[in-house]
């Protein structure tokens, strides 16, 4: 017999309807957290940042693709990296079938990583995704939007990430993922991480995960917003549908996989 409790039809709809004021509230808050995004002030972007992409190299400019606005998933997927990262893998496998949604809500929408663009075409061909994916290469775009790092920066505490400084890394790199949440039980999730890119520890977090949004205005590229760690969490739609589940997110350490390396059984 179960262990958790149980209860009438009617009980289970008194205890709904209160769950439902929570809700509503909550859809509330985050109708007005979107209107104050959309509120922040446009910070100008004059430098040249050049990426390479399936159409040849290409501006920041040239990302929008003829729309007025560009949102870019930073995805971590360094120059040492066998394959991209799993939780950023996990997250594209959600977005990957909404890319045409946004371009035709004039809405641009590329992936880019620091990883050679011929490595980020075969791993997307590996996928089987088709949303844009630009290289930014030893550009300084991965840099300046906060998302990479240096191999000193890491060791002496010079890291800046989701806008708050990260004290040196600890050696061995060991039982903390790059946003710094330990799962339930997991002596070392990171580094399973890290082994399924084929890297280290070090190595792997040097790179980070994030999202920035853009405007084209009369010409000008405007950066309007970015979010990282924990930030991301409601884009990750894979825990949008654990949290609905009975059991929710049920985690004990690191379970997530690329998509084509689970048992199919």
């Amino acid at each position: 017999m179960t262990a958790h409790a149980t209860g009438t039809r009617e009980e289970w709809l008194a205890a709904r309807l209160d769950l439902l004021k929570a809700e509503k509230e909550l859809t509330r808050m985050s109708d007005a957290l979107a209107r104050r995004r959309q509120e922040l002030p446009w910070v100008r972007i004059d430098k040249e940042y050049r990426f390479e992409t399936d159409a040849g190299s290409a501006s920041l400019k040239d990302l929008f693709r003829g729309r007025s606005q560009l949102l870019v998933y930073h995805f971590m997927f360094g120059p040492d990296y066998t394959a991209g990262c799993p939780s950023c893998s996990s997250i594209a496998d959600g977005f990957n079938g909404i890319v045409v949604h946004l371009e035709n809500h004039d809405v641009a929408f590329s992936a880019v990583s620091r990883a050679p663009l011929a490595k980020l075409q075969g791993f997307r061909e590996r996928m089987g995704w088709s949303f844009p994916w630009a290289s930014s290469n030893d550009g300084d775009f991965n840099r300046d939007f906060s998302v990479w790092f240096t191999a000193d920066e890491q060791r002496e505490g010079g890291i800046e990430y989701n806008y708050r400084r990260e004290p040196p890394a600890p050696e061995p790199l060991a039982g903390k993922t790059v946003q710094e949440w330990q799962l339930k039980g997991s002596e070392g999730p990171v580094a399973q991480i890290a082994a399924m890119t084929g890297t280290d520890i070090a190595t792997y977090t040097r790179d980070r995960p994030g999202v920035s949004a853009f405007a084209l205005d009369d010409g000008i590229v405007y950066h309007t917003y970015s979010t990282y760690a924990r930030g991301l969490d409601g884009l990750w739609g894979m825990y949008q549908w654990l949290d609905r589940a009975p059991l929710g997110r049920n985690e004990s350490g690191v379970w997530w996989r690329h998509h084509d390396r689970y048992d199919r059984g």
